[in-house]
């Protein structure tokens, strides 16, 4: 367990971004890595982790995890794009903030963010929330976001018409839900980005959310959207898709099996 008294106390940044020869974001240096196996139930509470490299250098992790059952509580994490990196396993994320640009939630773990904020900050342009990249219809992964808020900062609302997009997809089979969550107007209508040619096999479900940015009236009308009901949504909870209940009690991190 990695821990500070609040998210101010413990501060972890390094100023790395992506390497010039690489066109990928795996060869990207991190600020915390927690790996498969050597990581397993890896925990952390009340830590900033800061990716310092600067708007203008692209890819920059603040943190990629790679660890089953990892959890994470009152959490910040800080960069521009690609910050925080769900890249594998299960994990869970409570009352945590992440501040960034494009794609600044990615990656193929199954993960629910669970009364956590999103915030996009400037500078701005094409801002998006997650790039979720499940590749085949057989992958398990997937982004639950429930009960938390999608917003921008104080400073990026000075800077009126430039919108944001709740995810784009990654990996074909990309897979968001949004559920019970404020999205603030700062959330284009349509609400998602298209990135490649093929929408049709992706799901992207939203379930009971508030705020100007969940109006689903001029949502995307691509296969996979989905305006889920409860049935569907109940997929996504603590219980049902990280299994919350068989790991988060031995953490002492706060969690809601269900609905709120």
């Amino acid at each position: 367990m990695v821990m500070g008294t609040s998210r101010e106390s413990l501060k972890l940044s390094k100023p790395h971004q992506a390497t010039a020869n690489s066109n990928t974001t795996y060869t990207s240096k991190q600020a915390l890595m927690s790996k498969r196996h050597i990581g397993e139930g890896f925990i952390a509470k009340n830590i900033t982790f800061i990716n310092s490299a600067g708007a203008g250098n692209g890819q920059a992790v603040a943190v990629k995890s790679s660890s089953m059952f990892s959890a994470f509580y009152q959490c910040r994490f800080k960069g521009y794009q690609d910050t925080l990196y769900v890249h594998s396993g299960i994990q869970f994320y409570r009352e945590c903030e992440i501040f960034g640009t494009v794609d600044f939630i990615f990656g193929d773990a199954r993960v629910v963010f669970q009364k956590c904020g999103m915030y996009v900050r400037l500078p701005g342009n094409t801002n998006v929330i997650t790039a979720q990249g499940r590749g085949t219809s057989l992958d398990s992964g997937g982004i639950s976001i429930h009960n938390c808020t999608i917003a921008a900062t104080k400073e990026f609302n000075s800077h009126l018409g430039i919108k944001a997009y709740l995810g784009r997809p990654w990996g074909r089979f990309s897979k968001v839900v949004i559920m019970q969550s404020f999205l603030d107007d700062i959330i284009d209508p349509e609400g998602w980005l298209q990135w490649g040619n093929d929408t049709s096999s992706l799901y992207y479900g939203e379930y009971n959310n508030t705020g100007v940015g969940a109006s689903l009236a001029k949502r995307v009308k691509w296969k996979g959207r989905k305006r889920m009901d409860l049935v569907q949504a109940k997929k996504f909870t603590v219980r049902n898709f990280i299994y919350g209940q068989k790991w988060l009690n031995p953490t002492k991190i706060p969690y809601s099996l269900d609905f709120m």
